[in-house]
């Protein structure tokens, strides 16, 4: 045999090393391609903290009803139930549990009537939560970088945009909602039987904490629940009948310490409208903004369900869609009741990238095995290749789908000029979610001079008034700012009034009677009978804009119709 004949490796040797320099080829560009999209999360990331540092400074009400949030805080601070007879002077009542007003009492006893420590402690909930996702990510699969872009996925929805920093409870809910699962998702694991316990104990605490943040928060119940039950069923009876135990006797509590009020108002005041376009129309642009990862983390179920143990995971995400998809056709709901179930496509679709690229997916021979991956088996490298481009691009094409930001400005106008984008939001922004629930909420944009020079007008209309005159204001931030009595919350009264269960006969009267000095309106969030008879008793004398809505200022009428005619 001749040297050169030595020096020529075998075909199959050849062939051994062509592939493995495919590998690092393709391996090369999964990783630059992954950088990539981790560059457009983080700036999502960017524009989210721009937006809350906006928010957080601007004085008035942004969202419909964050006002009347503050003066659920202020009512809990000073020792009284927001939970008040609605049908009796000052016609109060609201519609939402106290965690979340209870936790920013301190923040009002210092601070008093504030908007922006609610928004400011919402805001921090959201990074703690996509911390908790990222936590989760990395402890089932072991991939930092994944777990890291897992969180800054869910930074980057827009729904999570939308409601991060907003003076609502809805993001705090989801903070305890997603540290429960997390806290329960291996506690079937743990052989000490103290460190057991200690554990269900604070998930169901969590989940506790979540639904009297806000009553969404069932839907996580039922699925944790449900996850404990098929693991270990009498563990889980036991427990579950303690949780209820526990969130039965708090709810008889407050029901007894309101006089009733507790019940009728976040109970019986919930039961509201359902409207199949809505429904639809949410759901629809739930799935077009996250289905680039909604259909990895549904792969996983189906993976779990064939091939592995079912986690809480995967019965997080469809318990929450499929019921949020439900409660979000209800009146006054919105995209942000999907919010839950984006934590848990993030966790998921992180668990699937991060499989992917560890290459760790296992599957345990059984019938379904046998018959669908056996006779795949002989095309594992190309196929283990195409996943290592396909999680980037999944991750690249969410991206896209969520291009949220505004468009003017040194920075983020020369990247709009580049990427030829048109606003489609007022004040200069673009929101690739649109407007699909109208009218009440417009939300996401930054607030502006003219914003704040609008609600500044607004004041000096009301300090016109004066002191010992009463206003009724749809938004309760021009009474605090004043220091005047906040009188009624008109999303409560009417959903009150839509069920039967209020008589707005003495708010009524009051207009009648001409006693309020202004009204104040952007929605007509009132019963029918308050409408009429601000309309009849009261004419419009001046409109102001602020954040993209009209404000119309209203004065007793000089010559009225008589009472009840």
């Amino acid at each position: 045999m001749t040297s050169t004949s030595l020096e020529q490796p075998s075909p199959r040797v050849s062939a051994r090393a062509s592939g493995r320099g495919a590998e690092v080829i393709v391996e090369r560009l999964s990783g630059a391609l992954l950088l990539i999209a981790a560059v457009v999360l983080a700036f999502y990331v960017g524009v989210y903290f721009v937006y809350a540092i906006n928010l957080i400074g601007f004085p008035f009400d942004y969202d419909q009803g964050e006002g009347f949030e503050l003066v659920d805080v202020l009512m809990l601070s000073e020792g009284r139930w927001p939970y008040q007879d609605i049908e009796a002077y000052p016609f109060y009542g609201s519609i939402y549990p106290p965690v979340y007003h209870v936790l920013l009492i301190p923040f009002a006893w210092v601070f008093g009537p504030e908007y922006w420590y609610g928004r400011l402690f919402s805001f921090i909930t959201t990074l703690i939560t996509a911390a908790a996702i990222a936590y989760a990510v990395n402890r089932e699969s072991k991939h930092r970088w994944i777990a890291l872009v897992a969180g800054m996925a869910f930074l980057s929805s827009n729904i999570v945009y939308h409601i991060g920093p907003l003076f609502r409870q809805h993001i705090p809910m989801i903070l305890f909602e997603t540290l429960a699962i997390v806290v329960l998702a291996h506690v079937n694991e743990i052989a000490d039987q103290q460190r057991r316990r200690r554990q269900l104990a604070l998930g169901m605490a969590l989940l506790i904490l979540a639904g009297y943040t806000k009553q969404l928060a069932a839907f996580s119940a039922i699925a944790a629940l449900l996850f404990l039950f098929i693991r270990q069923p009498r563990r889980a009876i036991i427990w579950g009948a303690g949780f209820a135990a526990v969130g039965a006797a708090i709810f008889v509590w407050l029901t007894w310490a309101t006089d009733g009020h507790w019940w009728t108002q976040t109970i019986v005041a919930n039961v509201k409208d359902f409207d199949p376009a809505q429904a639809i129309g949410l759901l629809r642009q739930w799935f077009n903004l996250h289905g680039f990862l909604l259909i990895p983390a549904l792969a996983v179920i189906v993976y779990e369900l064939y091939f592995d143990r079912l986690s809480i995971y995967s019965l997080w995400l469809p318990v929450n869609a499929a019921l949020n998809a439900i409660s979000a056709g209800t009146w006054g709901a919105g995209d942000s009741y999907y919010a839950t179930s984006i934590a848990a496509v993030c966790v998921l679709s992180g668990i699937f990238a991060a499989r992917t690229l560890n290459r760790t997916w296992t599957f345990q021979p059984n019938v379904y095995s046998r018959a669908l991956i056996d006779p795949l088996r002989r095309y594992a490298r190309p196929i283990r290749m195409a996943g290592l481009i396909l999680v980037p691009l999944l991750y690249l094409g969410y991206a896209r789908s969520v291009l949220h930001m505004p468009t003017t400005g040194p920075v983020f106008g020369t990247i709009a000029d580049v990427l030829d984008l048109t606003p489609n939001a007022i004040n200069g922004f673009y929101d690739s979610a649109g407007r699909v629930t109208g009218g009440y909420a417009d939300i996401g944009h930054l607030t502006t001079r003219a914003d704040r020079s609008g609600g500044e007008l607004i004041l000096d209309r009301v300090r016109a008034i004066p002191d010992d005159v009463p206003i009724l204001s749809e938004e309760a931030a021009f009474s605090l700012l004043t220091g005047r009595e906040v009188i009624t919350n008109p999303v409560v009264l009417y959903i009150l009034d839509q069920v039967g269960q209020v008589d707005s006969s003495g708010l009524v009267a009051m207009l009648e009677r001409q006693e309020f000095g202004l009204i104040i309106l952007r929605a007509r969030f009132y019963p029918p009978t308050v409408n009429i008879a601000i309309d009849t008793y009261y004419e419009p004398v001046e409109t102001i804009l602020m954040n993209g809505f009209d404000y119309v200022l209203l004065r007793p009428r000089d010559e009225a119709p008589e009472r009840g005619s």
